[in-house]
């Protein structure tokens, strides 16, 4: 979400299959504010690849912070509970669905039982940035809006599983700002400034149901314009504007 797959142009020197774009809200604000961007952004990314974990040939991302940052921006947990996996299986035909793989991520259960850790791991991700950069503004950034309100259309997804993504949704932004309140971190809340600009509205800020192709914005991801309306909120954060 915060690496921008399939926003081009690709960032310079970006890992293979990190699907980091030149256009993220990373890039975007340091552009606006005139700063010095280190980006470790990373499709896929978890937790557990932020404090500890090397992701392919990537590093724990938390490794690139020095001390000496003004500003770090977090956007993260999403795979952790396999939001993306979740709605990517949940607009699969049904036939397809009832392979175990699909039928365990659609399992309300299942998406429940991951769920129950997601606020402890970001309150450690939230305490160790503090640590790591005690100097720099953390602002925790949550996901945007991917799917309309219930009762409006979702297809290819089912009422049901759009209901059990949404369920997935709000509680990963439920659990970003409990961990930013309790790690002393900031929140710009992008999933409540983009209710209306999902992926089924007039004017998106992310993608619908679609299959990945490298020419364009993965789906359920941010699009170009979604990048950009995050960027204007970190940076109206930072500017105190908000």
């Amino acid at each position: 979400m915060a690496a921008g797959p399939g926003i081009r142009p690709g960032a310079p020197g970006a890992p293979f299959a990190s699907g980091r774009s030149a256009r993220n809200y990373a890039h975007l604000v340091a552009e606006q504010l005139r700063l010095d961007l280190v980006d470790v952004t990373f499709s896929g990314a978890t937790t557990a690849h932020v404090l500890t974990e090397r992701q392919r040939s990537a590093a724990p991302q938390i490794e690139v912070l020095a001390g000496s940052e003004e500003v770090v921006t977090i956007t993260i947990g999403g795979n952790d509970v396999g939001y993306v996996r979740l709605l990517m299986a949940a607009s699969l035909p049904a036939v397809a669905q009832r392979l175990p793989a699909l039928r365990e991520l659609l399992d309300r259960d299942s998406r429940l039982q991951a769920l129950g850790g997601i606020s402890a791991a970001l309150h450690t991700v939230g305490s160790a940035v503090r640590r790591r950069s005690p100097q720099a503004r953390v602002i925790f950034v949550d996901y945007l809006t991917l799917l309309p309100a219930p009762g409006q259309p979702t297809k290819p997804l089912r009422p049901e599983h759009a209901d059990l993504c949404r369920l997935v949704a709000r509680r990963l932004e439920e659990a970003t700002a409990e961990a930013a309140d309790a790690t002393g971190c900031e929140l710009v809340r992008a999933a409540d400034a983009s209710r209306d600009h999902h992926g089924w509205s007039t004017e998106p800020w992310t993608t619908a149901a679609g299959w990945p192709l490298p020419w364009r914005p993965a789906p359920f991801h941010p699009n170009a314009a979604g990048m950009r309306a995050v960027a204007e909120l970190v940076v109206e954060r930072i500017r105190g504007t908000d």
